[in-house]
């Protein structure tokens, strides 16, 4: 069967005869009427019942009409898909986010994305602040949040979910002593994002949930620091497992209570409708999403 036989029936159908089909598409309205009957003797069936007032579908046309649909959009989504794969991916592309999440999850992925599409020049806006991406023209926001975002009329894809787990430096418990459950962490320093946020709300596998209040020994409300203080002894922190993996896996912090964590935060990327179908936003989409299972 003829694909292109396809497309002419449905659009002199949609378009409600030979002639206006012909127009819309600039083509003879002979070929039209030629290629809708080739279409019909090839399946042996009368698709379309017309006289010279009236251009109505047969039964057997009406049930054949819902598959040819079917069949031309996903021939031209595969069309589109190596289109997009031709055409390389070129322009800036503006990218908001906050402070941790450009230390900690974008500043070793973008200069790789930046050797793999080399026209393609990143434009980073690292704040803390909440930034309007139509109004300030962003491309793309990546956003770490604990609770889920509210609808926005923004494009939504979960990037990654990790959890918040608790850390120390080997050289902190040496001195202090073992954590072995939540309950001792009464008696260790903590440290803390703020005065105010001065308790750990902390789950077990079997999701029980139990609150604990180290005492404050340092307050910051910039993830790094408070990486850096963990690092150089001074207590227990409690952050998203991706801020701690390379100090835990070169030993300078160890993980505190491994079947406790302290939630989890998710990680998505934001994009207005239409600025998410430009191939260089689509490829920086793409690389991000591609990093997130190697993270």
């Amino acid at each position: 069967m003829n694909l292109n036989d396809l497309h002419l029936f449905v659009q002199a159908v949609e378009s409600g005869g030979f002639a206006a089909a012909a127009r819309r598409l600039g083509i003879p309205k002979s070929t039209v009427s030629k290629r809708v009957a080739e279409l019909e003797g090839a399946l042996g069936a009368r698709l379309i019942q017309r006289t010279s007032r009236s251009f109505t579908l047969t039964d057997v046309g009406r049930d054949f009409l819902d598959h040819a649909r079917a069949a031309v959009l996903e021939a031209e989504a595969a069309e589109n898909v190596v289109r997009r794969r031709q055409a390389e991916p070129s322009g800036v592309v503006r990218i908001t986010t906050s402070v941790p999440t450009a230390q900690f999850r974008l500043a070793d992925r973008l200069p790789l994305l930046a050797l793999a599409h080399p026209k393609v020049r990143v434009e980073l806006h690292a704040t803390d602040r909440f930034v309007d991406l139509v109004q300030e023209g962003f491309d793309i926001a990546v956003r770490s949040h604990f609770s889920p975002l509210p609808a926005s009329g923004l494009v939504q894809r979960r990037l990654a979910v990790e959890s918040t787990i608790l850390v120390a430096s080997p050289g902190y418990l040496s001195s202090r002593g073992r954590i072995r459950r939540p309950e001792d962490l009464s008696e260790h320093d903590g440290l803390l994002t703020s005065a105010t946020a001065t308790q750990w709300r902390l789950r077990g596998r079997a999701g029980e949930t139990v609150t604990v209040m180290p005492r404050g020994r340092m307050t910051a409300d910039e993830s790094l620091v408070l990486l850096k203080a963990a690092t150089a002894g001074l207590g227990v922190v409690c952050l998203p497992e991706t801020f701690t993996r390379v100090d835990v896996e070169g030993g300078r912090l160890v993980r505190v209570l491994p079947a406790w964590t302290a939630g989890t935060v998710t990680t998505t990327i934001l994009t207005p409708h239409r600025r998410g179908q430009l191939p260089a936003v689509r490829a920086v989409i793409d690389f991000l999403m591609e990093g997130a299972g190697e993270s």
